[in-house]
């Protein structure tokens, strides 16, 4: 009888261990949960060519659904994620359903006028975040939450996993630095999904004058924040892969210097160099390109060091990395004139390039938001979603 019963258990657990991965679904794919939350409402839609439902695009999943949608506000990058950083796109129609195209970013701060407001009851938001202070769209979630908030219109977050959710890294941003990449204070990497952001943002006061958005967020399912999530869709031109997620925390603080970081070519966020970079057999040369129309350094060869080779396991190893930066510093020999202003917009603090000029480790400066990183966890707990 003992014999059957460890048999039984060894069956288990060998059934177990052999059994498909569940799938993970975004919000957007559990139509039965917001769906009805529309019904006979004017809606509008946040989205770019992330919000896809399996094979088809919100935008048509809803229309084919009898939506009565309104309007698509756009992000950085555009709908169809194809402009440049930062870049002015101007406001259309999207050309396959004839639905009008608001961009956030064609003027206005980011934020929808009282005309556009009154054109609809319920926005749906639904796009993909990586994780990231100085990665945009969370930026524009909150100040969609404070313009529902003011104008007394309902949110809905369809939300999406982070592919850089499984931990928390970098300080926490000095309020002193905020800008368009740096909206609340939180850290570089903040392990949270757009969804839990969403509750955190309300619940911590967050919006002007302390307003509350009625948010309702629609979770993913069989999804937790040690899932290694990898995205079907580039989230925007210049994050083409894996490889390029999982760097972009720490090789975005290239954009705060005089180096490249790959911009123009099919490589961005994956490479750094500089004509000047010295003993290195690697090189590239930044090309004017569809979404990095002027990079950095445009038709110079630069000299540096190709990052694609570096192995998953490292980059999550040593989580948000001051390493490349300091390498490029110490090559260039150039001072404080390696950086730009922007680095501490980037970064968020102030010491961190005090701290590379005097000569510290990259190890000696993480310790120095150590603490920032266990409050922060703290203080997101209440909000998290997702098992951690």
């Amino acid at each position: 009888m003992r014999v059957k019963k460890v048999l039984f258990i060894a069956a288990l657990l060998f059934f177990s261990f052999n059994l498909p991965a569940q799938t993970v679904k975004a919000g957007a794919e559990l139509t039965g949960a917001y769906l009805p939350l529309i019904q006979e409402k004017r809606v509008a839609v946040m989205t770019n060519q992330t919000g896809r439902v399996g094979d088809e695009h919100l935008v048509d999943l809803l229309i084919r659904n009898n939506v009565d949608l309104v309007g698509i506000f756009s992000p950085e990058h555009g709908f169809r994620g194809t402009a440049d950083a930062g870049e002015h796109v101007a406001s259309s129609v999207d050309e396959k359903t004839g639905v009008p195209v608001w961009s956030l970013y064609g003027g206005g701060g980011g934020k929808p006028s009282a005309d556009k407001m009154r054109t609809f009851d319920v926005l749906l938001f639904d796009l993909q975040d990586v994780g990231l202070r100085f990665y945009t769209y969370y930026a524009s979630m909150a100040r969609l939450m404070d313009a529902c908030a003011e104008h007394n219109k309902k949110m809905i977050v369809l939300d999406r996993p982070n592919p850089n959710g499984f931990y928390v890294d970098g300080p926490i941003l000095d309020m002193k630095h905020k800008s368009g990449v740096g909206w609340l204070p939180i850290p570089v990497v903040h392990g949270m999904t757009l969804g839990e952001l969403a509750l955190m943002i309300n619940g911590e006061k967050w919006l002007p004058q302390g307003r509350i958005c009625d948010v309702t967020v629609i979770p993913c399912e069989n999804y937790t924040h040690q899932t290694k999530y990898e995205l079907p869709v580039a989230p925007s031109p210049n994050l083409p892969n894996t490889q390029s997620i999982y760097l972009y925390p720490s090789t975005c603080l290239f954009e705060g210097t005089v180096m490249s970081l790959g911009r123009g070519t099919s490589f961005p966020f994956q490479a750094y160099g500089h004509p000047n970079f010295k003993g290195s057999g690697f090189s590239f040369t930044p090309r004017s390109v569809p979404g990095a129309k002027n990079p950095p350094l445009l038709n110079r060869k630069c000299y540096g060091v190709d990052l694609r080779n570096v192995s998953y396991e490292q980059i999550w190893e040593y989580g948000f990395d001051l390493s490349y930066v300091i390498d490029a510093y110490k090559n260039l020999k150039m001072g404080d004139k390696f950086f730009t202003n922007f680095f501490e917009k980037l970064v968020g603090v102030d010491y961190i390039r005090q701290d590379i000029i005097a000569g510290k480790s990259a190890r000696e400066i993480k310790e120095k938001w150590f603490c920032d990183v266990l409050r922060f966890k703290q203080q997101r707990r209440p909000y998290l979603l997702y098992e951690e």
